[in-house]
């Protein structure tokens, strides 16, 4: 009886080591088949410092470690100005508009030959021959005169006369006479806002009694662009109103105006 409870133990016990023994061959193979697995989602060996290198594409040249962290910073630039303009719509839209502006004015310039950018777009060559158009279209209430005296109104004296004074209404367009440069401007108590304008070959303008002067110093004005508008008169043409004061030289002698008007 105790041999066979003996034999029916070790049949037990054998039985026991068998089903371990399968559990185990089967836990096995289950691991193999789990490392095959990811073996095939990653194929590259994990080396140290491999993020140096990158796999080569085909028509794609590799990179040497730190090329990359240079060619990544310009489109992190543009990244970086791309959020700076989303956190600050406003200033985006004035940048630009000012941008455009001034792209605007200066193609204006360019476009009308005024500024001094545009020095050689328009050639100054007035002659004894040339004709200029009248910067106001009024009546000549004070002719030229420097051989006799003429008579002042407002001052009651004769005196000579350097210029024309062009009877105009207040806020009336004045208009350069001829193509000319901008070489003087300012203001004295006879004849108020004036501009010094450069014909060429010696002969000059000066055009007082203005207001609102458009143009500046150095700037090139065509032919019939605006530069000012009429003022009111100065205490030295109250009586004659107001008016444009037009004067003309040839190098240092002035000139009648009116015999080069068209």
């Amino acid at each position: 009886m105790k041999e066979r409870m003996n034999q029916m133990f070790k049949d037990k016990l054998f039985l026991v080591m068998l089903v371990l023994g399968l559990l185990t061959m089967v836990a096995a193979a289950g691991v193999v088949t789990i490392q095959r697995g990811n073996g095939q989602e990653q194929p590259y060996v994990d080396m140290q410092g491999q993020g140096e290198f990158l796999a080569e594409e085909p028509g794609v040249t590799p990179q040497v470690a730190g090329e990359s962290n240079a060619q990544e910073s310009v489109p992190q630039v543009a990244q970086n100005e791309t959020m700076r303009q989303s956190e600050n719509p406003d200033t985006a839209v004035s940048e630009k508009n000012h941008e455009m502006a001034q792209a605007q004015r200066d193609s204006d310039a360019k476009a009308v030959g005024s500024g001094p950018l545009s020095a050689t777009a328009l050639v100054l060559n007035f002659t004894d021959t040339s004709k200029m158009m009248w910067p106001v279209r009024g009546n000549v209430v004070l002719d030229y005169n420097m051989e006799s005296t003429i008579y002042f109104p407002t001052l009651d004296q004769y005196k000579c006369n350097p210029g024309l004074v062009i009877q105009g209404e207040v806020s009336q367009p004045v208009y350069a006479p001829a193509n000319a440069r901008v070489t003087g401007a300012g203001s004295n108590e006879e004849i108020g806002n004036y501009l010094v304008l450069d014909l060429g070959n010696d002969y000059s303008i000066t055009c007082g009694q203005l207001k609102e002067v458009t143009a500046v110093e150095g700037e090139y004005l065509e032919k019939g662009q605006l530069m000012g508008y009429v003022a009111e008169p100065t205490k030295y043409y109250t009586v004659e109103g107001s008016n444009i004061f037009l004067e003309m030289r040839c190098g240092e002698t002035t000139i009648d105006p009116l015999d080069y008007l068209e």
